[in-house]
């Protein structure tokens, strides 16, 4: 039979999103499950992005803004960034995989570290450019020597996911000058920056306003995680003018869908709720790795809205454990787990599986 895809994406390890609560409850016959697999966070929408989508609805016969220039202006003021430097997306990693379709041609390399985010490998295949995984550092950081000793004349893009999924590790400023310095500046550098809200090491640089001026410097954020968009994805990108316009050009057509667009103006609204919340998750971390680590587990300080645990050969058997008493955590068979952040209730679960689990 003719062969009508890729042979080379058979290779490929299909995305895996968190596991469906729905399907455990029924699996197991409970009356509820907790879900810290995925990264989201708990609270629920942030005030006024309900109305603001319920009103979008009234509307969702027409097609939204193409351009999204009201949430590009909104997010400008907000962030300190001209306009014609954002491009708007379905998600960070959706913005990434256009970055890529607009500076990759097959055979390029992709330079990241690994483990880093799982969409890394696939957007790299699907541009059928050469992924060059960097080992993380014993503290499972990004190891910053290694990965710009990695760059060659091939290179056309390198990752630096900050703070890292899924270990929660973040780069501090000096090293990340040094590395930057260190990358060709015919080398695109994209600074994945989902999880910036929840950063409370005070030398972790805000990209945006720490290198915004580089002209090879592409910063990523997502309206998903801390702004409580996951469910609508809502993403940005960051870039000089030129790279702005490359990556508008390959963009999905009308891919911030016009409720996507609406619930982002509203949610911006709310950035004193935001903080609020994140302060929340941020204490709770605290308290969740403190409580680990005195069930002697090896847990990095995170600057995320989770925690990884480095359990290597035991990591597929502890989350399977915690699925058996109601906890979906995200496994990565072989190096590790990692555990999303919920409400304190939702922690306290988890801890009692994980001493149950130990035991």
């Amino acid at each position: 039979m003719t062969r009508l895809t890729r042979a080379d994406l058979d290779a490929l390890p299909a995305y895996v999103p968190g596991r469906n609560v729905a399907d455990l409850v029924r699996e197991l016959g409970i009356a509820e499950a907790i879900k810290l697999a995925s990264n989201e966070v708990p609270f629920g929408p942030l005030p006024g992005v309900p109305e603001a989508v319920a009103r979008a609805m009234t509307a969702a016969h027409r097609y939204p803004d193409m351009g999204v220039l009201e949430l590009r202006d909104k997010l400008a003021r907000r962030y300190g960034v001209s306009a014609d430097r954002l491009v708007t997306g379905c998600g960070s990693v959706a913005l990434a995989e256009h970055l890529v379709k607009a500076t990759c041609l097959p055979g390029d390399e992709i330079v990241y570290a690994w483990r880093s985010f799982e969409a890394y490998p696939i957007i790299s295949a699907g541009a059928a450019a050469t992924s060059v995984r960097v080992p993380n550092t014993p503290g499972h950081g990004h190891d910053l020597r290694a990965m710009a000793a990695a760059v060659t004349d091939r290179t056309r893009v390198v990752i630096v996911c900050n703070p890292n999924n899924p270990t929660g590790t973040a780069v501090r400023r000096a090293e990340l000058d040094r590395f930057l310095d260190d990358v060709p500046s015919d080398v695109l550098v994209v600074l994945d920056e989902a999880y910036r809200e929840f950063v409370t090491d005070e030398q972790v640089p805000d990209a945006l306003e720490t290198y915004g001026d580089r002209p090879n410097v592409v910063v990523l954020r997502t309206l998903s995680k801390a702004w409580g968009l996951a469910g609508l994805r809502v993403g940005f990108l960051a870039g000089q003018p030129d790279v702005a316009a490359a990556v508008r050009k390959v963009v999905t057509p009308f891919s911030t869908s016009l409720v996507a667009q609406a619930a982002a103006l509203a949610a911006l609204d709310a950035e004193e709720e935001v903080r609020r919340r994140c302060a929340i998750v941020v204490g709770e971390r605290e308290r969740v790795t403190e409580a680990l680590r005195k069930l002697s587990l090896e847990v990095p300080a995170s600057q995320s809205n989770f925690v990884w645990l480095p359990l290597g050969d035991r990591a597929a058997q502890f989350g399977a454990a915690c699925e058996s008493r109601g906890v979906i955590v995200r496994a990565f068979p072989g190096d590790g787990v990692r555990v999303t952040i919920g409400t304190p209730e939702e922690n306290d679960a988890f801890l009692a599986a994980t001493e149950s689990a130990l035991t």
